[in-house]
């Protein structure tokens, strides 16, 4: 079945409406997940965390490959050997899609959906279907469709058969224009549209967020691995009802709340989109205007999964993404959560100069919340006075 998608183009008040019809294997809902090991230590721990971004794709596991490998194939990923494994998979399960928990290729998915003969999608594509569900606002919707159509843009070449026909178009394209290039041009026109409509969204961000810096109230933003904690911290601390899952990428859409910490400091918190292990870069360019409420936070708090045994790679990887957005210089209090599945105390820790470096708590439990309420109030008080005197001298 071949998959549609639908673009405007509004000029002098008409709107023009543009179907690119794709013929690939419709996406099914039994998945043979292939994940092979490249040498990397924490191999089984990815395999897991593969199985989990599945079933939150509300996708079915039919089965798992595995294998080890110095270096991908250039042609198939897995190797010939392999991919008749999997193919085997495939037949005595009867799945109708393959997710490899690696990152392919235009030409590597082409060869792979021939050999296999179903529709096969990598780990980028995967990451891009789960946020496609998840989006609730406008705002989401916008960032998530921006991200598909860059990564659809790099498959146009060899992704689909009906890219190799000429076809006479009347009114969409000019002399000889093929197919592909077609196509490319009508993606080329909602991205640029799309990016227009995000640049506004960006613009009143700035707005507010100006607006906020003029009461002198701090900025912190809630960071940290998706399905860490965040929004169950976030809901306990504000009293706010936003969406929380034992689930990845339960939440996408940036909420913000003011936080009264004692009766003289508040704060104004956010809860943001958590980050993952090979976060596409097209997904972290289209939140960009998401993600800037992390940018310009005073302080980022970053919320650990205590109990999860790849913690420090977390940690590790949500840095690494931090420092792509440019939010790596932003200072942080660590905050250790989940405390409750571990049987460890609420305990605050501090660093070598004696100032708070961490907080251990159970979001769910409620247990060290008011611990990390003074350790909030003792971090952005610096912050306070600094917005205080910048103010003053504003007024002056």
């Amino acid at each position: 079945m071949p998959a549609f998608f639908l673009f405007t183009k509004t000029r002098l008040g008409h709107t023009d409406w543009f179907l690119i019809v794709f013929d690939r294997p419709d996406i099914g809902d039994q998945a043979v997940l292939v994940c092979l090991d490249f040498g990397d230590p924490d191999h089984q721990e990815n395999v897991a965390e593969c199985i989990e971004l599945v079933r939150s794709a509300d996708v079915s596991v039919s089965g798992v490959v595995q294998g080890k490998r110095q270096r991908p194939d250039a042609a198939l990923f897995a190797g010939k050997g392999k991919v008749e494994e999997v193919a085997e998979m495939v037949r005595a399960t009867s799945a109708n899609v393959v997710i490899f928990n690696h990152q392919l290729s235009p030409a590597q998915e082409r060869n792979l959906e021939r050999a296999l003969q179903c529709r096969v999608i990598d780990r980028t594509s995967l990451i891009l279907d789960i946020f496609a569900q998840r989006a609730r606002s406008h705002e989401g919707k916008l960032q998530v469709e921006l991200a598909q159509l860059s990564h659809i843009a790099t498959r146009l070449v060899r992704g689909w058969t009906h890219l190799e026909r000429q076809k006479g178009g009347i009114g969409l394209r000019g002399p000889g224009e093929s197919q592909l290039e077609t196509d490319r041009r009508l993606l080329g026109h909602r991205v640029k549209a799309l990016k227009e409509r995000l640049a506004q969204v960006q613009k009143q961000r700035k707005t507010q967020r100006r607006g906020r810096q003029r009461t002198g109230i701090a900025s912190v933003s809630i960071v940290g691995y998706t399905n860490a904690g965040k929004s169950t911290l976030f809901n306990s601390l504000t009293k706010a009802r936003i969406y929380a899952a034992d689930q990845l990428f339960a939440t996408l859409d940036t909420t913000s709340r003011k936080l009264f910490l004692n009766p003289q400091a508040s704060i104004i918190l956010s809860d943001t989109v958590g980050f993952i292990r090979d976060l596409p870069h097209t997904l972290v360019a289209a939140f960009r205007a998401t993600l800037e409420e992390t940018i310009q936070a005073d302080l980022l708090l970053h919320v650990v999964d205590s109990a999860n045994p790849m913690r420090d790679v977390q940690i590790d990887e949500v840095n690494k993404v931090l420092a792509e957005i440019g939010a790596d210089g932003v200072p942080q209090l660590i905050v250790w959560n989940k405390t409750d599945l571990r049987g460890l105390p609420a305990e605050v820790e501090h660093d070598e100069t004696g100032a708070v470096a961490a907080v251990r708590v159970s979001a769910l439990t409620g247990e060290g919340l008011e611990l990390l309420r003074e350790a909030l109030a003792e971090r952005v008080q610096p912050f306070d006075n600094e917005h205080e005197e910048q103010n003053e001298h504003v007024a002056e």
